[in-house]
């Protein structure tokens, strides 16, 4: 995420989209890895539609999860509200329910990711510290 906390909140919308997206592929590729280690495939076809399918799908939330982000901070005029970092998780939360067509998975997606990146935000900005 080098970069991206030192872009101010509701500017440069494509390229905090373009920080999250490489971190969600970046995340996509090591998760798929780990899954192709644990759960060999038949093919090597087979570990590379794997390895796309992961690495694209991650990809994908972390640019909504970007864009979303910044594009309420935009609308709603309060840059700084950990609501924008909910707006966001929960926008990519959907996305991975219309991923896997199913509205469970979305709905369970929406408020999971929407928290975890509303109480990093909050974090953040207060000066947690997790280890």
């Amino acid at each position: 995420m080098a970069g991206y906390w030192e872009i101010p909140e509701g500017t440069n919308c494509p390229r905090k989209a373009w920080i999250t997206g490489r971190l969600g592929a970046a995340l996509g590729l090591i998760g798929s890895a780990y899954h192709i280690v644990l759960y060999p495939p038949n093919s090597a076809v087979k570990a590379a539609q794997t390895a796309a399918m992961s690495t694209v799908t991650m990809a994908t939330l972390g640019a909504v999860f970007g864009l979303t982000t910044c594009l309420s901070a935009q609308v709603r005029e309060d840059p700084e509200d950990a609501l924008n970092y909910f707006i966001g998780g929960c926008a990519s939360g959907i996305v991975l329910g219309a991923r896997n067509h199913s509205h469970i998975v979305g709905s369970s997606a929406c408020v999971a990711l929407g928290l975890v990146a509303a109480f990093t935000k909050i974090g953040k900005r207060e000066g947690w510290k997790i280890a």
